[in-house]
């Protein structure tokens, strides 16, 4: 959600190499593709909602006031809608430590994929207690059901780690988030996004008003390192190992 959705564009095309289409639902959000696939969606509604700027994962549900009713039967909130936008209904919502999200019931954009090609490399869950997150998340969004095509949920490595067939869509972390030093660190979602050239997405996000905000960290899935982009909003960028 941004405030100024042609400044966004702007930065996130020239950063991550998108181009962008307007869609249903109105001339105050597009969606992001690169190389004929989309990749995320911009909004110029953060005035409007009165919300930060801010990346925000949104999850497709079949019944968003039954979401609305068992986030708040399991401790979290709700706090924006669901409300009628565009071919949908939208919500905004926090989970019992905090972090927010959102979820959204109508059309989905055909191809939109997370964990695979040019979608969002991953999305990631840092918080308390990643199986206490898990338990939420899955019973909120019917995670680990007995449908087909529900999401698989497994503990691997520390982590706990959904995914919808071979794709990875989350990850989720926890760990001693009070003591960490890193005001930054706290219960929140994180979103990814890949790019071929590291350096080169970090010069040029920081050339048009962005700001690092973590060190380079070098793991099995890549290099990465977190940016905000010139409205404050943090986002990381991937390159391949």
């Amino acid at each position: 959600m941004a405030r100024d959705l042609g400044a966004s564009q702007q930065f996130y095309g020239a950063v991550l190499g998108w181009l962008f289409r307007r869609t249903r639902l109105g001339e105050g959000f597009s969606v992001a593709f690169r190389d004929g696939a989309p990749v995320a969606g911009i909004g110029a509604l953060a005035e409007q909602l009165g919300v930060p700027v801010a990346w925000t994962p949104y999850f497709a549900v079949d019944d968003a006031d039954g979401t609305a009713a068992r986030i708040r039967e399991r401790g979290g909130t709700t706090a924006v809608g669901p409300l009628s936008f565009g071919t949908g209904r939208a919500a905004l919502a926090a989970d019992p430590d905090g972090a927010v999200f959102g979820f959204w019931q109508g059309e989905v954009i055909p191809d939109w994929t997370v964990g695979r090609g040019t979608a969002p490399a991953w999305l990631e869950l840092r918080t308390r207690d990643a199986f206490a997150a898990a338990v939420f998340y899955g019973e909120v969004l019917d995670w680990a059901c007995e449908r087909p095509g529900c999401c698989d949920v497994a503990y691997e490595q520390g982590r706990v780690v959904v995914r919808r067939g071979t794709d990875t869509v989350a990850r989720i972390s926890g760990g001693a988030v009070e003591a960490a030093p890193d005001p930054q660190v706290r219960p929140r979602w994180h979103v990814h996004f890949a790019v071929p050239d590291l350096e080169a997405a970090v010069e040029t996000a920081t050339r048009l008003g962005g700001r690092t905000a973590s060190v380079v960290r070098e793991s099995a899935t890549g290099r990465s390192v977190e940016l905000r982009d010139p409205d404050g909003a943090l986002f990381t960028v991937v390159s391949p190992p």
